[in-house]
């Protein structure tokens, strides 16, 4: 009998996946364990392995399609088999109830889009979204293409291949697949039926299309800079204390057996360590409820760069982790972001959060906070710098943090005690391992 592989929830708050991959295609045959699509959520990414044997019968979507969990992307059974029953279901279920009435009503509308289009013959030609685009960007009639795609549907591969087929011509017929003012440009104002080539279309844009992940950070973003009184303040110290024991930590860490313990490895230390005398600035702000929750432990999320986009994995109780089992954690969790694996359950619950831009050459910057958090902490680059010790100028290597916090939260006054503590604590490194 034949069956569905479906979309799997990858953590409560995830509502879809997007498809990064279709490793088996219709008609292929397929053994327990096989790789039959990979997928990410905003974080992370998976492979679905199949859990019966069977061939093909049906794939429903294709790459680079954003899924909502549960649905069906394939049918797996026996060759032949009937799955009318499959292909017929709707794919906009109440199942999203959870949604709200505005985004169920742009997922119909999306499922509308893509279930079909009128040809200039009168016929209904199915054509996928991103098909349909491909064809008006490349000015060709997709109704010329040969659909291979569920149900007849035309997707856009097909579209790849009638460009193929065609010699890499473009058709100058406006109503076949709906010149723009932008490409109409292109076309020659004497004769518009001379064919112009994909090299000359393809010069002008690249069109890409958000990420999942993508998505999230943007809506984030602008939440928090649209909902919060955000204010930078910018400070430095002496990095001369960290410099050097870090020098000693990498001349002493085999025989040691310590972590390869970075410089940011440290500031997260010292962050962490700071972090407990000021609750201002460890806290969430709920002002949907009329709360600000003050945290007891620190759950230091960690601002990530990976191939997807930003990434914040969080480390619960760092106050309570000594330097070497912080570095040890945060090359984890950091690894695991930026290769896909690190679990939904790992980037909830953040108190804090640090983005390090230093080693990108960045002197100062307005990092934006992570709501609810009511603070964000971020650390620049080391400059060479100028300071007078006992009426003598002495160049020193000084390092610059940027702290952004939540007016609405805290005031200025004991965000600036926590920037001056936390400083004071990396100039004298020593002092705050010895406490």
């Amino acid at each position: 009998m034949a069956e569905a592989v479906i979309m799997p929830r990858q953590g409560q708050s995830v509502e879809s996946c997007l498809i990064t991959a279709i490793n088996k295609k219709q008609g292929d045959v397929v053994e327990t364990g096989d790789i039959l699509f990979s997928y990410e959520t905003d974080k992370s990414a998976f492979d679905e392995e199949s859990k019966l044997s069977g061939t093909v019968l049906s794939v429903l979507f294709e790459e680079g399609d954003d899924v909502a969990c549960l649905d069906s992307v394939m049918i797996i059974g026996k060759e032949g088999e009937d799955i009318s029953a499959f292909l017929t279901q709707n794919k906009i279920q109440d199942n999203n109830d959870n949604n709200k009435p505005e985004e169920v009503a742009e997922k119909k509308a999306d499922f509308t889009a893509s279930a079909s289009v009128t040809a200039s013959s009168g016929g209904e030609v199915k054509i996928s979204p991103r098909a349909r685009d491909y064809a008006k960007q490349a000015r060709v009639d997709f109704a010329k293409a040969v659909p291979t795609g569920p149900n007849g549907r035309i997707i856009e591969r097909d579209i790849a291949e009638l460009i193929k087929v065609s010699g890499g011509e473009r058709f100058a017929d406006d109503s076949a697949a709906g010149v723009t003012e932008d490409t109409a440009a292109l076309l020659p104002e004497e004769n518009n039926n001379i064919p112009v080539k994909e090299s000359e279309l393809l010069e002008l844009y690249t069109d890409v299309k958000l990420p999942n992940i993508r998505k999230i950070i943007a809506k984030a973003m602008h939440t928090s800079l649209s909902e919060m009184a955000q204010l930078t303040l910018n400070s430095s110290f002496d990095a001369s204390a960290i410099l050097n024991f870090r020098q000693k930590l990498k001349n002493n860490a085999q025989s040691l057996e310590l972590e390869n313990i970075t410089l940011n490895d440290i500031i997260l230390y010292a962050v962490s360590k700071t972090l407990v005398n000021h609750r201002d600035v460890n806290a969430h702000y709920l002002g949907d409820i009329g709360v600000i929750r003050y945290f007891n432990a620190v759950n230091l999320g960690i601002a990530a760069d990976t191939k997807r986009g930003l990434v914040v994995p969080v480390i619960s109780g760092a106050e309570k982790l000594s330097l070497n089992e912080l570095a040890k954690q945060t090359k984890k969790i950091i690894s695991e972001a930026q290769n896909g694996s690190l679990a939904p359950d790992k980037l909830k619950g953040g108190t804090f959060t640090v983005t390090n831009l230093g080693s990108l050459g960045i002197e100062s910057f307005t990092p934006v906070i992570n709501p609810p958090q009511t603070c964000i902490l971020g650390v620049n680059n080391i400059t060479r710098r100028v300071k007078q010790v006992n009426n003598q100028d002495i160049f020193y290597d000084c390092m610059a943090l940027s702290l952004t916090f939540d007016h609405r939260a805290l005031d200025g006054a004991p965000a600036a005690r926590f920037l001056k503590e936390l400083c004071a604590n990396l100039e004298n490194f020593d002092l705050l391992l010895a406490k």
